[in-house]
């Protein structure tokens, strides 16, 4: 039965939600002093009219690292494409070692200091990984040989495939890329957008290490993750995003702990003692491998497990696995998102329904796993 709310509810968490967004206004104001790249009260959007930002604050200060995490739609990427030029600023101020740098072109706050690796298509797929770095120094081509040293030292994967075609690379080796192109021009901020996106929970981790690697030379980093967990594991200081606006902030250990985060973030779900399950005991949707990951679960959850929205396949499962399977077994679903059942000969999981019969090409493949798909419906 769908809960009623009362107007007299509605118009009290408005007015708590509106008693949080001042406290951290005030927050902000204490702590920004002094800070290398700071965003004061901006309201910016796509379109004349509607604003994703809604007065929305930060601050990076020399040497941190910087998470941003929250809902979907919450502005996040917005807030970053803002600081970096490529969204118009309607209202606000944002500064870079105190010099207004509002609004300015991309090309001319790279030269003063300021980096930025997108979430996708980030990088040139027919050129070779050097050239691809060549770009990135393209407006100080003379500094190219020093600042190739360093990016190599950082990732020397790169410097041992500098004639491979960027095209050619794995998930995490064109985010590496990216990212080593946006450090060729000397950059004193770094802005990352989900640089874990996409990638398995293995490649995730170690893009996680090297922002920290980066970090840790001296650069400080703002990054929006979606893996909203492990973002706060890594970084000094983090922000919830609610609505275009900074809702929590604080460090990550304390963001992760705090019950209102995982309220605000998790819904119900936070609550939850067990995985995300639908209809009877023993069946479960699954999503697409493709969707976005369900970020920042509390430890008493399954590592890694979700809310998944409803897929088309339909796959058996338990309810509740005991603990010692959580910890022996892979999780329901990884941290990326991705389905990964529980291997041969659990019990729980009927050995035809780990993976689809057959090989991955040719007709015959082809039809087993047309029969394996109807037999899971």
């Amino acid at each position: 039965m769908a809960e009623i709310h009362e107007p007299g509810q509605d118009a009290g968490r408005e007015a708590a939600r509106d008693a949080n967004f001042a406290e951290e206004r005030a927050k902000h104001q204490k702590g920004a002093d002094g800070a290398i790249l700071r965003a004061d009260g901006l309201i910016a959007g796509y379109l004349p009219g509607v604003n994703i930002l809604n007065s929305a604050d930060l601050y990076c200060q020399p040497g941190e690292l910087v998470g941003i995490i929250g809902p979907n739609g919450a502005g996040k990427s917005t807030l970053l494409k803002s600081l970096f030029g490529l969204v118009t600023i309607h209202e606000g101020s944002v500064t870079l070692k105190g010099e207004e740098i509002t609004n300015q072109r991309a090309d001319q706050l790279v030269t003063k200091g300021i980096g930025f690796v997108p979430q996708t298509n980030n990088v040139f797929p027919s050129l070779t990984i050097e050239e691809n770095l060549e770009m990135g120094c393209y407006q100080a081509p003379k500094t190219f040989t020093e600042r190739f040293a360093f990016v190599t030292d950082l990732f020397p994967r790169l410097g041992e495939r500098r004639k491979q075609r960027a095209g050619s690379l794995s998930g995490g080796e064109r985010q590496m890329v990216a990212m080593g192109r946006a450090l060729m021009m000397d950059p004193q901020v770094l802005l990352l957008d989900e640089p874990s996106a996409g990638l398995s929970p293995v490649l995730q981790d170690e893009v996680f290490v090297q922002t920290r690697n980066i970090n840790k030379a001296g650069v400080s980093v703002i990054m929006v993750e979606q893996n909203a967990k492990r973002c706060l594991q890594i970084c000094d200081r983090g922000y919830v995003l609610d609505q275009g606006r900074s809702a929590y902030s604080g460090t990550g250990r304390s963001l992760g702990n705090d019950p209102k985060v995982i309220e605000l973030y998790l819904g119900t779900l936070g609550k939850s003692k067990r995985p995300w399950v639908a209809g009877s005991s023993h069946e479960a949707r699954f999503s697409h491998p493709r969707t976005e990951s369900f970020p920042c679960l509390p430890e008493e959850i399954v590592p890694g497990a979700r809310a998944a929205p409803p897929g088309n396949i339909r796959a058996s499962c338990v309810a509740e696995i005991p603990r010692s399977t959580w910890e022996s077994r892979s999780p329901l679903v990884s941290s990326a998102g991705e389905w990964n059942p529980l291997t041969s000969g659990e019990p729980a999981v009927p050995p035809d329904m780990t993976r689809p019969p057959g090989g991955t090409r040719g007709p015959r493949a082809g039809r087993a796993r047309r029969q394996w798909l109807r037999s899971c419906r």
